[in-house]
């Protein structure tokens, strides 16, 4: 039998455990509910696999005495911290409780976020965080500060070494930007998040201008203008379904491989539509998201309910989240790819998808959007994501359909030959297996920079109406023949003439293909059954680059 003073210890802890589940109080929580917002507990329980949250530093409070904060002291100081699973699989998490002094980051809230941060690294498992803080606890002063370069820190020597995600649930604001930015992928829900570094009241007093919170740093301005975000969500549910689903493409860390799904595909699918996607006018526009998801593999579509009620009781109660796969005789299938950034610098496509169960990284010219030129945006865009995908040993494909790089001043003025060439250095320095489709234009320094063999891509073939060519054939015709053209006696007829002229005898695959610049011209169909192959084959490969502490990218 247990004694009065085990009886006593016992129910003191779990009166601390209810009270610390209470963050800022009742009131508080109705506040946060009322805006629509989720408890920084209840998103931790939708993200992770029912029962798999075991939480750390619950007891921790700050350790202020001025300003009356001896008065105000509430257990886990406004941040939630521990691990759990994601499919099954480890990964650390923070999720901050605006309840607790709106979310503030103090020294001791700092220090749990590290605390998980170092585990994370040492346990090699993907690290999280919900972000919803007003920012720097004022009443610590420099001490909340040195929090956060404490954070940043950790970050940068984190990069690349396990995944890193952000999501954004309330504001972000000042130095609270930053460690965001430096993570792999950042999510933000409309209406409820936003991010700047400084607000829309100093903004008006330093700039005079005027603007809003949503305009200046909310989902869609940093999904459409700046690029900040990669994910933009409807809703809170939204945010963390997609994280889940983003884990299931990564592996744990640098050293591992992305677990492989079975899949429900047939690796040897033909695709006859492939044959006659591409317009016969090479200057008419199409989607190469069509292609993309032809070619990767079909899923079956999982369906995701919530319960309203949230609970982190394991046995007694019902679960935050019940996943089922339609299983029925005509299951729902859907493309396994999934799009990062597609508002922005919407002429390049990167995502992730899985071809016969692999997963793989996609970066794509997009036709139908500004012809699929590469221009200053696009070019950081796609930089980030191969850098991303080689550092996790994520395979790169690439569909190729690109006229070049964009002309004009105002992309000449603001570096778009540093900018483009942060898109050649990534691929040039990525040793993951790279393939590369050439659907129809691969035109210039823009057919060097997508993935060629030049830059060590391990499997590279094109379509047959594909033109691998330092320039269209119009304007290579113009220069090239250009004092026959002119003393012609019917200059146009000529001029037409000797556009078909160079388009025999260089634009097409044929002259690469003689030179060994492509392994194969393919038939559309089989580009599916084709790269997996591929694929099958570079699951060997071993490549390394020169020896140094690093390298210097065009930043």
């Amino acid at each position: 039998m247990p004694t009065d003073k085990r009886i006593t210890d016992l129910l003191r802890l779990h009166k601390m455990r209810e009270t610390a589940k209470m963050g800022g109080g009742e009131k508080r929580i109705k506040a946060q509910h009322a805006k629509g917002k989720y408890l920084a507990r209840e998103r931790i329980y939708m993200l992770l696999d029912p029962g798999s949250f075991e939480e750390y530093d619950s007891f921790a409070t700050h350790r202020t005495h001025d300003f009356d904060m001896q008065s105000q002291v509430f257990l886990g100081d406004g941040v939630i911290t521990g691990s759990g699973r994601i499919n099954g699989r480890l990964v650390f998490v923070f999720s901050q409780d605006f309840t607790v002094f709106g979310g503030s980051l103090s020294e001791a809230h700092a220090e749990k976020i590290c605390k998980v941060m170092d585990m994370a690294e040492k346990m090699g498992a993907p690290f999280i965080g919900l972000n919803d803080s007003g920012g720097a606890r004022i009443q610590e002063g420099v001490v909340s500060l040195g929090g956060y370069a404490d954070i940043f820190l950790r970050n940068v020597l984190m990069s690349g070494v396990i995944p890193q995600i952000s999501a954004i649930m309330g504001p972000c604001a000042g130095g609270a930007v930053y460690s965001p930015a430096i993570t792999d992928f950042v999510l933000m829900v409309k209406g409820k998040s936003h991010m700047f570094v400084t607000g829309p009241n100093v903004v008006k007093t330093v700039t005079h201008e005027e603007v809003s919170f949503e305009d200046l740093g909310g989902a869609k301005t940093h999904s459409t203008k700046s690029g900040v975000t990669h994910f933009a969500c409807d809703d809170e549910k939204e945010c963390l379904m997609y994280i889940r689903k983003l884990i299931g493409y990564m592996p744990q860390n640098w050293r591992e491989k992305t677990p492989p799904v079975v899949p429900v595909d047939d690796p040897e699918r033909i695709e006859m539509e492939l044959n006659h996607i591409i317009p016969e006018d090479n200057t008419r526009p199409y989607d190469m998201k069509k292609i993309i998801n032809l070619v990767v593999d079909q899923e079956l579509k999982p369906v995701t309910e919530f319960d309203d009620e949230i609970t982190d009781d394991k046995k007694k109660t019902k679960t935050a989240r019940k996943t089922k796969i339609m299983n029925s005789d005509n299951p729902a299938m859907e493309s396994s790819f999934f799009e990062v950034q597609e508002l922005f610098a919407p002429n390049i496509i990167t995502g992730f998808a899985r071809l016969d169960g692999l997963s793989v990284g996609v970066i794509a010219n997009q036709p139908s959007k500004m012809a699929g030129v590469l221009d200053i945006d696009a070019s950081v865009k796609g930089a980030r994501f191969v850098r991303f995908c080689d550092a996790f040993n994520i395979p790169l494909v690439v569909f190729e359909d690109v006229p070049g790089f964009m002309p004009g001043t105002f992309q000449e003025w603001r570096g778009i030959i540093k900018q483009g060439a942060k898109l050649l250095y990534a691929f040039a320095e990525a040793t993951v297996p790279k393939l590369t489709v050439i659907t129809r234009k691969a035109y210039g320094g823009a057919y060097d920079v997508m993935n060629s063999k030049h830059i060590r891509a391990d499997y590279n073939v094109a379509w047959p109406g594909s033109e691998i060519a330092v320039m269209g054939s119009a304007g290579a015709a113009e220069i090239i023949f250009k004092k026959e053209i002119d003393s012609a006696k019917d200059p146009k007829k000529a001029f037409n003439e000797k556009v078909e002229e160079y388009k025999e005898k260089f634009a097409n695959p044929y002259a690469a293909a003689a030179r060994g610049y492509i392994d194969d011209v393919i038939e559309p169909s089989e580009t599916r059954v084709k790269l997996v192959r591929a694929l099958r084959m570079l699951q060997t490969k071993e490549q390394s680059n020169p020896k140094k502490r690093h390298g210097n990218i065009p930043l």
